[in-house]
């Protein structure tokens, strides 16, 4: 708890000083703003491992197809909305439009093209989501989405939202699902972070022009088997965190 706590002061410190200190970025060029986004992303999980020692590994970096994707990533925490930034080449990440108007935070989101949705207005949302997204994908990017909408608790049902069906549909660039375990060690709506690796799976592309139902199926089977495989991995390893130990033993109650 004491290091958890600790990386937290620094973890907000960090991120306060890299706001405020480049804030003139917002009146620079896209690219630059991006790479101080990229390098807040790689000081904080240095200092996550450092601090808690928690590590992150990456697999699957091949299966990355060049040109503009989408991204269709598991949510399970906090850490996924900054430590995913730096795999891709230029990510747009669809987020809350209620962010955009925090300041300092807000105004950086606007200045990397960051892709706002209303969940408000459904319809009149999704239209905008869809125009937004048609322009950073015409520009090369690639557009970073947590299917969900919203954090889930690793090993809760899945539930997927129809806008990343949209996306596929509308976009005609390949879906790459992507599996994680972050949840286990950063937990979400919690100050404890526990030591061991966050593993992050990039897997099979899914290529374009699949019907609806097909893609949505095979999208949610292959994010969820990695994910529970990844959990039980995490589980099976030294110093397992707690939820990987619980999630696996209720299994083998069932």
């Amino acid at each position: 708890m004491l290091r958890s706590i600790i990386f937290a002061v620094v973890f907000y410190v960090n991120t306060a000083v890299f706001l405020l200190l480049g804030s003139p970025l917002l009146f620079g060029p896209r690219s630059w703003a991006m790479a101080a986004l990229k390098l807040h992303a790689r000081v904080s999980l240095w200092w996550l491992e450092k601090i808690v020692g928690t590590r992150m590994e990456v697999r699957g970096l091949e299966r990355l197809p060049p040109g503009p994707i989408l991204v269709a990533a598991k949510h399970q925490s906090a850490w996924d909305t900054f430590a995913l930034i730096p795999l891709f080449r230029d990510p747009a990440l669809v987020m809350k439009a209620e962010l955009m108007w925090i300041p300092f935070y807000g105004w950086f989101s606007r200045k990397f093209g960051m892709i706002p949705v209303r969940r408000q207005a459904a319809g009149a949302a999704m239209r905008e989501l869809l125009r937004e997204a048609r322009k950073r994908i015409e520009a090369g990017r690639e557009i970073l989405v947590f299917p969900e909408g919203t954090r889930r608790a690793p090993g809760a049902p899945p539930d997927y939202k129809p806008g990343l069906t949209m996306l596929y549909e509308a976009l005609g660039v390949p879906c790459v699902p992507l599996a994680l375990n972050s949840g286990l060690y950063w937990p979400r709506r919690r100050i404890e972070r526990y030591p061991g690796t966050i593993v992050v799976e990039i897997l099979e592309p899914i290529a374009p022009g699949l019907k609806r139902s097909e893609f949505k199926a095979l999208v949610v089977d292959r994010i969820e088997t990695a994910c529970s495989r990844l959990i039980a991995e995490a589980a099976a390893g030294p110093n397992p965190p707690p939820a990987a130990v619980k999630l696996v033993n209720t299994k083998q109650e069932l």
